[in-house]
């Protein structure tokens, strides 16, 4: 049993540190939390759930063969500047003081295209998650469950944490919707 703590605890270190660390999804969070309500930005934060474990194999299968070359990498930070781009020009034209909770707009939707366009997650599963389970399986098969579940306890629940206050301070602190 201590033979898994290593892996607990590096599940939740970096599972919070992923969860509060500034970035795209964090951010449209926040945004569709104070346009759309709790509910909205919670969406937001279930994004990884549905969306890191193709970025797992992507990153297995794809990736680690090419990392000597740049040209994958490059390709899928303009792609996640170009989406960051386009969220960040929405949010220029966002024009309301109105944060009352209106119907939201495929928040889901939105934070996963983030979370797929985001290099972040690649990045982290091919240098750090992928070794990481690796080494944790050589333990057991429970070493890896605690790594990945108190990662993902810790970056989604942070996130949702963060959308239930933001809704609180904003009297929008529906969870349902």
């Amino acid at each position: 049993m201590t033979a898994i703590l290593p892996f607990l605890f590096a599940g939740l270190l970096l599972g919070l540190s992923g969860g509060l660390a500034p970035g795209p999804l964090l951010t449209l969070v926040a945004s569709e939390t104070l346009h759309h309500g709790a509910a909205a930005g919670i969406r937001v934060a279930l994004a990884p759930l549905l969306t890191d474990a193709p970025i797992i194999l992507a990153t297995l299968l794809v990736l680690q063969p090419l990392t000597d070359q740049q040209m994958p990498l490059a390709l899928l930070h303009l792609a996640g500047g170009l989406y960051l781009g386009w969220l960040a020009l929405e949010g220029l034209r966002f024009q309301g003081a109105d944060l009352s909770p209106a119907p939201p707009s495929g928040s889901l939707w939105r934070g996963v295209i983030a979370n797929f366009l985001n290099p972040s997650p690649y990045l982290f599963w091919l240098t750090v998650g992928a070794p990481m389970v690796l080494a944790a399986w050589q333990e057991s098969g429970l070493a890896v469950a605690a790594f990945v579940t108190a990662f993902y306890a810790l970056l989604v629940g942070s996130k949702v944490l963060l959308a239930l206050g933001l809704a609180s301070v904003h009297g929008h602190s529906e969870a349902a919707g």
